[in-house]
């Protein structure tokens, strides 16, 4: 698909220091539930270490990006439910081991963050603040959670004491706030800043936009400029490594965060290394590698899972971002969404044109969208930026609200 880089004299930005750790290419992979698993962390670290300098530049700790987990909720993980240890396994070549923790409890994501750091599961710790999903927010989590900044501050303050004595470094990831009327980005970024995190993330939207519109980059240099101490990363409506790049230019950001734009694509980690690197080098598949792509996808969920049902029935949802813009009968694409087995999705690809060219309207948005909407919250929950009886009790019920990692 692409060939290794020849070093460049004119890289995008340095590397990305968080903590510890340097991050040659500042790229991070955003978690995202039920697709940043290890088999598909996997894809992206290969497609990513292709984009690297082919000099030997990438970082000591050998990460060309930083390629987070799924989201981990912190009760889950202080119950060890089977499912939760299963999520939080890394494999033997990752570096840094990165997990991101969803809580909204000081105490039980303080445990969490004990359990991943003294039994060494991880080296760096992402506290979710940005989840805009109604079953987390009715319950005053994720996206919702910093407009309590009380609440907020001890959850970051108490993960990174329990981190600290590790060397583990603890980020934040949230959005601009509830809604337009309800902005909490700048305060939360200071802090988080204050209390100690080794960077910041904005997805420059809003809980109530949840993924449609457009990502406001504005917010993106404001909290940049806010934020002045440690890193500041942005995200949202990055579909190519040209729009990474804008970005930085645009915002003075330190990195970026990629979510839905490498669905189908992990090989846009190839395009994001080169790029930031100074290279204008990038991947444009035959349908024929694509499917290769997605057939070794296939077989590392199917190992991930251990079954080879569970890992066929995983990469369904996989399908149509993989075909986007591909010319592919209705009849194939949808029993390719029902495949069985490895062999049938084999038969089924051997059915396909495999020497068609990346189509132009592959590229661009992919992933979910929906429309903007209303909030569902805790009953009182915008009447005060304090933690009320109510908001308590809801607080309290929120870490049972989301099962599994």
């Amino acid at each position: 698909m692409t060939e290794l880089l020849t070093p460049t004299a004119h890289p995008v930005l340095p590397p990305l220091q968080i903590g510890r750790h340097t991050i040659s290419s500042p790229v991070v992979l955003a978690p995202m539930a039920g697709i940043t698993n290890r088999a598909f962390r996997r894809l992206c670290r290969q497609y990513g270490a292709q984009g690297a300098p082919a000099d030997g530049g990438a970082a000591p700790s050998g990460a060309t990006s930083l390629y987070v987990s799924e989201m981990i909720t912190s009760r889950a993980l202080v119950e060890r439910t089977p499912v939760t240890m299963q999520l939080i396994e890394h494999d033997p070549d990752e570096a840094p081991r990165s997990i991101q923790l969803y809580s909204v409890d000081p105490v039980t994501a303080g445990r969490a963050v004990h359990i991943l750091a003294s039994e060494n599961r991880c080296d760096h710790i992402d506290l979710n603040f940005g989840c805009p999903v109604p079953k987390v927010t009715r319950k005053g989590g994720g996206g919702a959670l910093p407009w309590k900044s009380e609440l907020f501050r001890s959850i970051v303050s108490t993960a990174v004491r329990a981190a600290a004595p590790y060397d583990i470094p603890v980020t934040v990831k949230m959005r601009k706030g509830i809604d337009d009327r309800h902005l909490t980005f700048l305060e939360a970024g200071r802090i988080a800043e204050g209390e100690g995190a080794a960077a910041v993330a904005l997805h420059g939207r809003t809980v109530a936009q949840s993924y449609s519109g457009q990502a406001d980059w504005s917010a993106i240099r404001d909290l940049k400029q806010a934020v002045t101490s440690i890193p500041v990363l942005g995200n949202g409506d990055i579909w190519s490594a040209e729009d990474a790049v804008r970005m930085v230019h645009e915002t003075g950001c330190d990195g970026v965060v990629v979510g839905r734009g490498c669905l189908g694509r992990p090989w846009l980690f190839t395009d994001l290394a080169a790029a930031f690197a100074g290279s204008d080098l990038r991947v444009r598949p035959t349908l024929g590698e694509v499917c290769e792509t997605l057939r070794r996808h296939a077989a590392y969920l199917t190992e991930f899972h251990g079954s080879e049902e569970k890992g066929c029935r995983d990469i369904r949802k996989h399908i149509s971002w993989y075909l986007k813009g591909f010319r592919v009968g209705s009849h194939v694409r949808s029993s390719l969404a029902t495949v069985v087995s490895l062999s049938s999705l084999d038969d089924l690809v051997a059915t396909l044109d495999l020497d068609q060219d990346w189509p132009a309207d592959a590229d661009g948005p992919r992933g979910r969208a929906g429309s903007e909407r209303r909030v569902v919250l805790p009953e009182g929950w915008l009447d005060s930026r304090e933690l009320d009886g109510v908001g308590a009790d809801a607080i309290a019920a929120a870490e049972l609200s989301v099962s599994g990692g």
